[in-house]
């Protein structure tokens, strides 16, 4: 038993002395791999104080009668240690921070002049984004409550004409481009409109509230021969960039099960904004923010929290699922709708009249990949995602990328040569040790990226956009890959409210289930 206050260099010596005295060749080994689980941060099994539960005092039962250890055994265990030494000080080593691109895509050309319908929340986080860009200009904005005008206005910090009505923008010549940030049920309208009038849009997440309207926005957008860009920033963070050039180089091996989610635990993660007090008839236009909505009474909560109900959003696959798909598929490449979804949760903390679920956990069957998703709303645990490769795991979260390599060098068998004899297990592992008399391989190193102080992936996305507008090119996150995107939002939801697996019919372009 290792004393208190050794820590592990001292406890590593006084199992070199126990080995010397003792010719322990199993209680090192035994020794060895609890001291590797301790490096690489496996918790509760080993700690200072000594083992936190029963397998190293097992394991020194086991060695009493255990075969001697050889002097090339023991050199091949150290040589093990010193690369699993090596391991830990790459992992402590400080991430590389990644060059912001914001700026990089400027254009000597003119600047992009866009209108934002839309100056709620994302409205507004759109316009402090934009005026952080030289290639852009906003020249007007609508929307539908009067304080939201206000603040548009001083989100930009600048004075630009607005109104409730965004149609009037659509006819100004002089506009090239619409920032679409208005709920998601008017999507379809806004955007179909915009297109229609020869304008260029950027549309925010997730692209559409169901899949008809999803199809017909990615008809117009061709039909009008127009550049279309969804929101979700990530698709131009630097951060994911670095990781898909990691995926595209096949150095985490074959990755067949990707796992992402999204958790909060607070009320405003769940949607529960607070209602303005001026709030009322008078400051919101009521009828049209209803004009693709069943009619009722005026309600403040449905203006302002939306997202909770069916008929204007998709609750959290439509909010944060949207995220994780997007980045999955810039990294992957895989801009294709999944075959299928299965979806669980519940409604039980925020159980306040909406119609969503606060949890909600769903498998997605894509080609050759099974992605894992969950949003819980009940407790704050980050938003990563993690990507699962043979040789080696790629986890992403916030703005810190880390790729930690597999150890895949060959090992002989444990666990279950506790059923051996002790001559079988020393023949075993002489033969096993015969065929195998290189040193193991060097563990590569743990790499870490991640996004300098400060970084607005937002702008980067922007910056994206109004490039393309002035240059013409194709975007990353275009049409087609926004559309693929939510409707793999729409198949989670049709899966959780219908009780069953979702099917996706490329054939009828319909959800069946």
């Amino acid at each position: 038993m290792i004393r208190r206050g050794r820590g592990l260099e001292g406890a590593l010596k006084y199992e070199v002395f126990r080995f010397l005295r003792q010719k322990n060749k199993w209680r090192f080994l035994d020794f060895a791999a609890l001291l590797a689980a301790q490096i690489v941060g496996i918790q509760g099994l080993w700690t200072h104080e000594g083992p936190k539960n029963e397998n190293y005092a097992r394991m020194e039962r086991n060695t009493m009668k255990a075969p001697s250890m050889t002097r090339r055994d023991f050199v091949r265990l150290s040589a093990g240690a010193v690369v699993a030494g090596a391991a830990v000080k790459a992992a402590q080593a400080e991430p590389v921070t990644l060059t912001a691109q914001t700026g990089i895509a400027e254009s000597a050309g003119r600047k992009i002049r866009f209108v934002s319908i839309g100056t709620g929340i994302r409205g507004c986080d759109l316009l402090r984004s934009a005026r952080k860009l030289p290639t852009g200009v906003c020249v007007g904005t609508a929307d539908l409550y009067d304080m939201h005008q206000r603040a548009g206005i001083e989100a930009y910090g600048a004075e630009v004409p607005t109104s409730r009505d965004y149609r009037a923008l659509l006819d100004r010549k002089d506009v090239d481009a619409v920032i679409v940030a208005v709920a998601d049920f008017q999507h379809r309208r806004v955007v179909l409109d915009a297109l229609a009038a020869g304008k260029d849009v950027y549309c925010e997440k997730p692209m559409s509230h169901n899949v008809a309207d999803g199809l017909a926005m990615v008809e117009a957008v061709a039909a009008n021969k127009r550049i279309f860009q969804a929101g979700s920033q990530r698709v131009s963070n630097i951060v994911y960039k670095k990781a898909a050039e990691i995926y595209a180089s096949g150095r985490l091996g074959e990755v067949h099960l990707i796992e992402g989610h999204s958790d909060r635990n607070t009320p405003s993660g769940a949607w529960v904004y607070p209602i303005p007090h001026d709030a009322s008839p008078e400051t919101i236009d009521w009828k049209a923010f209803l004009r693709d909505a069943p009619a009722r009474p005026f309600d403040a909560a449905r203006f302002f929290r939306w997202r909770c109900f069916k008929e204007y959003g998709e609750g959290v696959a439509g909010d944060l699922y949207v995220h994780l798909l997007s980045g999955i598929q810039c990294i992957t490449g895989i801009n294709a709708i999944p075959s299928r979804a299965y979806s669980m949760g519940s409604l039980t903390h925020f159980n306040d009249g909406r119609d969503f679920p606060d949890l909600l956990a769903t498998l997605y069957d894509y080609p050759g990949m099974t992605v894992n998703l969950h949003c819980n709303q009940n407790n704050e645990a980050g938003e990563p995602i993690i990507f699962h490769g043979s040789e080696a795991t790629m986890v992403i979260n916030g703005n810190t990328l880390t790729v930690t390599p597999q150890n895949t060098n060959p090992q002989p068998e444990g666990y279950s040569l506790n059923g051996w004899t002790a001559a079988a297990k020393q023949q075993y592992m002489d033969e096993w040790h015969a065929a195998h008399p290189a040193p193991p391989a060097k563990l590569g190193d743990v790499e870490s990226y991640t996004a300098p102080q400060g970084y607005d992936d937002t702008a980067d996305h922007l910056a994206a956009f109004f490039h393309a507008v002035e240059t013409r090119e194709h975007v990353v996150e275009d049409e087609v890959f926004g559309n693929n995107a939510a409707i793999a939002c729409h198949l989670a939801n049709h899966s959780y409210f219908h009780r069953g697996v979702a099917t996706w019919d490329a054939a009828t372009k319909t959800i069946k289930g």
